[in-house]
């Protein structure tokens, strides 16, 4: 990490540090859209004072309502080369910038949010507000932007030559009395961040560390406003940790570049970052199934296949979406795109097989841009030129996870239109979505890209945006813009557009569970509308109570996937087939029926999600309930959409503590209503958790005889009512998520017209129906 001081009083022994110390000049643009500051390293008393002297430029800039970037330079000759993030991809809104000078000092504006100067004479100082002055959001003070170099040079002429330095840029916002700050891509240790330092910087390095898959240059804070960092490589924050009121942001090089946003709710944060950075992709309602995997290193078949989907539909929980990981190809050959001809010697007539006999109704294999030397890809990509190679010109090759392996070019067009072409082989024998995996140990040393101009360690993040952006539209050019599905492990900023992402490598340990939701709720507050995890745990040999608590946890998430290591998670391995009601195959069962329900109100909510840039699920308690201070630090629970809040379960005993904002909360499962705000507790059998649904909702609900995620939404549902006054409102949507109707509550406490739904249509006035439901076991504590 970058720190910048050894504590208060003294610069840190291995730097030396210049701070921009007084804001010089100002310059206007002519179009009122920005601004430019001339910011020495030293306050100027004399003319003397300007010679040998240091300068950060800071640009500062409107960009659209309630968005203003940043820009600090040291020195302005230096190359800017990418990769760079793709902005405002769906195209630029217009913005009405506007320049100001009063007594307050000099104020941009960019719709309703400005950020002012401090007047003063020698003072450096920017203030970020609401623009009609209602809120003060954070700001920038003495000595919290400029440039370091490190090692420290003994003297000046040394920096004639930079090659044996390092050049830092930094920046600092102010942290205020209880601020807090969440977000940064998908990680998995405490979800409020401050007391941290995070290095963005992509890693393999499972869900129990502080690495992570999925760095997102992206935070929010509790005071309504967030902060994008413009940067694909490494970018690394102290946040409230070396300095214990600030964030300190800094990247290596000549520049950084970051941009506020402010809300003022957090759902309208993430719509403008949304707007910025990309909406999240469509994906369809068959990707919302189950799906269940042949796990990792397992030994299976196409008999093994049959007997699971066979025994899953058998066991009340049928499959949707059946995936082949990696021994789908010969071992040492990965990814060569060749099934192992001597366990499946016919693929294409497999994979039809299973379909048609209607076991799954799509299928999934697992690929890398990793290519293996002994694989029958590497000669023809290796002589092609569509390896990375090294300066020298060889390939770069190492023996991390595959032999030989070599990492395909995404810069070089020739080798994507070649992995297009092996992408469409699969497609041809029936594959409908792709697993993505790895991508996160991209060199940086010693490394040549066919483009020229790529900036290896920038390319480090960005390479799994670019790798997942290739396969990704490969998908939706064979099957349709809103048809592609991905199930991918890295990401970065702008990944959201790609979906879906699910959270690597977990333990099969409560502690685990408890770090899989905090990587989802942090994921969510990155801008990723869609999520999913391990169900059961990725590495060893879930515990039936872990299993079965983690079912209920995964079949809330917005994708469901079953997936092990060494060990399959098919429910009767688990448990020695134990055919109880309590019993791993019964629970499943249980989940599984629940969420085919749901799918109405899910999918409607999917649809809302992504057009606002917000989780679907995992979603914070604060998106739904900003003003609510203790919203901002749970990390144990979480929304499905905007209705329904869920707690999972981490202890053996079904124990459960979890807190109810304020308002009418009614059970599920029971339709007991609890009101809040407050803390509660019950105790859960297997097939059930705290799961409320919120006053003021209609959810509309499945038929209980539906199988599988995919059906029409608008036929034989149940309409439940609860806690709805007058005015209440829901959208019913179609396989497509068009919207159907929206269905209101009159004045009369009644709902209004549900003509535009068809078939047999019940209208439950206090909650759901209950009758034919199975006995549920919960006990309040």
């Amino acid at each position: 990490m970058v720190r910048l001081r050894d504590g208060m009083w003294l610069p840190a022994e291995d730097l030396q540090v210049e701070y921009a110390e007084e804001v010089y000049e100002i310059t206007p643009q002519e179009d009122q859209q920005s601004l430019s500051l001339l910011c020495p390293t030293r306050k100027i008393f004399s003319r003397g004072n300007t010679l040998n002297q240091p300068t950060v430029t800071l640009d500062i800039k409107a960009e659209i309502d309630g968005v203003i970037s940043l820009q600090a330079t040291h020195f302005d000759g230096a190359q800017l080369k990418g990769p760079h993030f793709e902005l405002f991809p769906d195209g630029k809104p217009t913005v009405n910038g506007q320049v100001v000078k009063g007594d307050k000092g000099t104020t941009l504006s960019s719709g309703s949010l400005s950020a002012t100067i401090d007047p003063a004479d020698h003072t450096f100082g920017i203030q970020f507000h609401s623009t009609d002055g209602s809120k003060h959001l954070t700001a920038m003070g003495p000595r919290s932007v400029g440039f370091a170099y490190g090692p420290k040079p003994s003297h000046p002429m040394q920096l004639g030559d930079l090659r044996d330095f390092k050049h830092y840029m930094f920046y600092q916002t102010n942290l205020a009395v209880g601020e807090s700050v969440h977000g940064l891509g998908e990680r998995f240790g405490a979800w409020n961040k401050v007391g941290q330092d995070v290095t963005l910087w992509n890693a393999d390095g499972g869900t129990s560390s502080d690495q992570a898959y999925k760095n997102v240059s992206f935070w929010m804070s509790n005071r309504g406003y967030g902060v994008f960092i413009d940067n694909s490589g490494k970018v690394e924050l102290e946040i409230g940790s070396e300095r214990c009121t600030r964030v300190q942001t800094s990247v290596e090089g000549q520049r950084i570049k970051w941009y506020i946003i402010y809300g003022p709710t957090p759902k309208e944060v993430l719509k403008k970052y949304s707007i910025l950075t990309g909406k999240p992709g469509k994906v369809p309602t068959w990707s919302f199934g189950l799906w269940l995997t042949t796990s990792f290193t397992t030994n299976y078949d196409e008999a093994t296949v049959n007997s699971f989907l066979e025994g899953m539909k058998a066991r009340g929980s049928p499959v949707d979406v059946f995936h082949y990981d990696c021994f789908w190809m010969k071992a040492f050959t990965w990814t060569d795109f060749v099934f192992d001809s001597e366990r499946f010697p016919d693929p294409k007539a497999q994979i039809a097989r299973l379909k048609e006999s209607g076991l799954c109704k799509k299928v999934c294999v697992w690929i890398n841009p990793y290519i293996a030397q002994h694989g029958a890809a590497f000669k023809h990509a290796a002589d092609n030129g569509y390896l990375l190679k090294r300066k020298n010109g060889d390939v770069w090759q190492w023996d991390l996870w595959q032999a030989g392996m070599g990492l395909l070019d995404v810069t070089n067009p020739k080798a994507v239109e070649w992995y297009v072409e092996c992408l469409n082989g699969l497609f041809d024998k029936g594959v409908d979505a792709l697993k993505t995996d790895f991508g996160e140990r991209i060199p940086t040393l010693d490394v040549q890209w066919y483009d020229k101009d790529i900036d290896a360690h920038k390319m480090h993040n960005y390479y799994a945006f670019a790798y997942n952006k290739i396969v990704y539209e490969a998908l939706q050019k064979r099957y349709g813009k809103d048809e592609a599905v991905l199930f991918a492990r890295a990401a970065c900023a702008g990944s959201q557009r790609l979906p879906l992402q699910w959270g690597g490598d977990c333990e099969s340990t409560p502690e685990a569970l408890a770090e899989s939701v905090r990587g989802g709720l942090s994921m969510g507050l990155s801008g990723f509308s869609y999520w999913s995890c391990d169900i059961g745990g990725f590495e060893g040999y879930p515990p039936p109570w872990i299993y079965k608590r983690w079912v209920g946890m995964g079949l809330l998430c917005s994708h469901s996937r079953l997936h092990g290591s060494n060990s399959y998670r098919v429910p009767w391995t688990i448990d020695d087939d134990d055919e109880t009601e309590e019993g791993c195959s019964k629970t499943l069962a249980k989940w599984t029926a629940l969420k085919t329900r749901l799918m109405p109100y899910i999918y409607a909510q999917a649809i809302e999600s992504m057009e606002g840039g917000i989780p679907t699920s995992l979603r914070a308690m604060a998106l739904e309930y900003p003003d609510d201070p203790t919203a901002w630090y749970i990390d144990r629970q979480f929304f499905v959409g905007s209705q329904i809040l869920a707690a999972p379960v981490f202890e053996e005993s079904g124990e459960v503590e979890f807190y109810l904002p304020k308002g009418k909360w009614t059970s599920y499962f029971t339709n007991e209503v609890k009101t809040g705000p407050g803390w509660f507790k019950e105790k859960h059998a297997f097939g059930t958790l705290p799961l409320y649904v919120r006053e003021n909702t209609i959810l509309v609900l499945g038929n209980k005889k539906q199988v599988g995620a995919v059906y029409d939404y608008t036929t034989d549902v149940e309409v439940a009512l609860y806690q709805a006054a007058p005015g209440t409102k829901t959208a019913v949507v179609d396989q497509d998520g068009n919207t159907v109707v929206e269905l209101e509550v009159g004045e009369d406490g009644k709902l209004k017209d549900t003509s535009a739904l068809k078939g047999e249509i019940k209208v439950s006035e206090s909650g759901r129906d209950l009758e034919g439901d199975a006995p549920v076991s919960i006990e309040s504590l």
